[in-house]
């Protein structure tokens, strides 16, 4: 069994090292335009990547380069043009007020990249306000797929070039090492393991997301703990969908009475909870209140001037005691119609502090869809996986399981996790993974993801 300090030092295998080019970032200007090489073309709106799609170029999902999504970037005088990889002589152009494939010889291909502060870009029409451009949402939808040529501003046309394969910079030393600079094994549904109690009705608890008790878990190294609260006359109880016909649940309270014993007993670890929550907030907060220890560890982001000056340093974090982070997606909409918003009493909400992939690559069994894209980006709702704001870079929650917790497939995805991590998810982040969240964290190795994401920092 590894110790949690075995865990974070383990020995990268050479793969997962490999997979993370370790350079000196390069110093560029806010008005540099990019060097030649190969980017995805990611919308500022939608974080959706420009992709050719039978000639037509719309936004996809990510999908690193499985779906004709990666452009090579070069000068053509005082313009420049973007060569589809997987269709050569093939670039990114226009056709009247639609993105195109086009030949690259074509003059359509050309386009003048101008900066548009941090890290973005315009493409237009040279001598022309003629920009690409992502189509006005219709009410009640998401953005169409097909790109437009036209003159609009903003944000729907403002794009980021991604590097496909970024220069990295040597992660800081563990004493300046901030929180968004660390990468933290995560158990999807740890409380979902059979060991500690029920968690669901008798046939579905036979696909357990974890087998070992959550105090295994974090003997083992798991920092982040994905926990689902319903809401009974005896509080909030762990349980899978809901609490029916579940035998011996446990309550919310218990497991994090647990983390916190753990914590009083490593002052210098640092735990993130997730609960996906459907529970009043005034029960919520009553089962907090049973926490012995809680309020001496418990982490706010929101008084200690993190969204003005970013996220603080892991030895800041330890020695101030601030050591337990309790993260819920509630709607703090719905609970300013209640009355009573969780971080009153000490819970955030998750939108506002992290973004976070879409959390199922499909079905227990078959093939696995590995395209990135925002859990929350929807005909209501729209945060894209790359967002920021000054100063300010949210945590990036990457989710890598299936609708069911098959163990033989839990293996093999969960080999691949550094794979996915840095081809796919992290260029459409445009971060690292601060949250390897997986099923059955013990088979197949996904603590050498972990690894090897804590090896380096993402520009």
């Amino acid at each position: 069994m590894r110790t949690p300090h075995a865990l974070l030092a383990a020995t990268v295998t050479a793969a997962a090292f490999a997979a993370a080019a370790v350079a000196p970032a390069p110093a560029a200007g806010a008005d540099a335009l990019p060097p030649p090489g190969t980017y995805y073309v990611q919308s500022a709106t939608t974080g959706l990547n420009a992709a050719d799609s039978a000639g037509a170029v719309e936004q996809h999902r990510p999908r690193g380069d499985e779906d004709h999504q990666q452009w090579d970037l070069r000068a053509d005088g005082a313009a420049h043009l973007l060569e589809n990889t997987d269709r050569p002589g093939g670039c990114l152009g226009r056709d009247g007020d639609r993105a195109r494939t086009v030949a690259c010889a074509n003059p359509e291909a050309r386009w003048q990249l101008t900066p548009a502060g941090a890290d973005r870009f315009t493409l237009a029409a040279p001598g022309t306000d003629r920009r690409l451009t992502v189509a006005p949402k219709p009410a009640g939808a998401n953005h169409p797929a097909q790109l437009a040529v036209g003159t609009g501003t903003g944000d729907l046309a403002t794009w980021y070039l991604t590097p496909v394969s970024p220069l990295t910079r040597p992660v800081p030393p563990r004493d300046r090492r901030t929180l968004d600079q660390v990468t933290f094994l995560t158990a999807h549904n740890a409380y979902a393991n059979g060991a500690d109690g029920g968690f669901a009705p008798p046939f579905v608890s036979l696909f357990p997301n974890q087998t070992r008790s959550l105090e295994r878990q974090l003997a083992d190294g798991v920092r982040g703990f994905m926990l689902d609260i319903h809401q009974t006359p005896d509080g909030a109880i762990l349980c899978h969908n809901s609490c029916t016909l579940v035998s011996r649940p446990v309550a919310l309270w218990v497991d994090l009475q647990r983390i916190v014993d753990f914590l009083r007993a490593h002052p210098d670890q640092f735990v993130t909870v997730f609960l996906e929550d459907y529970v009043d907030p005034g029960v919520l907060r009553a089962e907090l209140a049973r926490v012995r220890g809680l309020p001496e560890v418990l982490y706010r982001p929101d008084r200690t001037g993190v969204r003005e000056n970013g996220w603080p340093a892991m030895a800041d974090l330890t020695a101030a005691g601030h050591r337990l982070l309790i993260l819920t997606d509630h709607s703090r909409a719905a609970d300013q119609a209640a009355g009573l918003t969780r971080d009153t009493f000490g819970v955030m909400y998750q939108r506002e502090w992290t973004v976070e992939n879409h959390w199922s690559m499909g079905p227990g069994v078959g093939a696995s869809d590995w395209s990135c894209h925002s859990r929350w980006y929807d005909a209501g709702t729209n945060i894209p996986l790359t967002r920021t704001e000054p100063g300010f870079r949210p945590l990036f929650v990457m989710n890598h399981f299936r609708d069911a917790p098959i163990a033989s497939t839990a293996a093999t995805d969960n080999s691949k996790l550094a794979d996915r991590a840095r081809r796919f998810c992290q260029p459409a982040a445009r971060k690292k993974p601060n949250y390897l969240a997986v099923d059955r964290y013990d088979l197949g190795d996904p603590a050498s993801a972990v690894a090897a994401l804590n090896t380096y920092a993402y520009p």
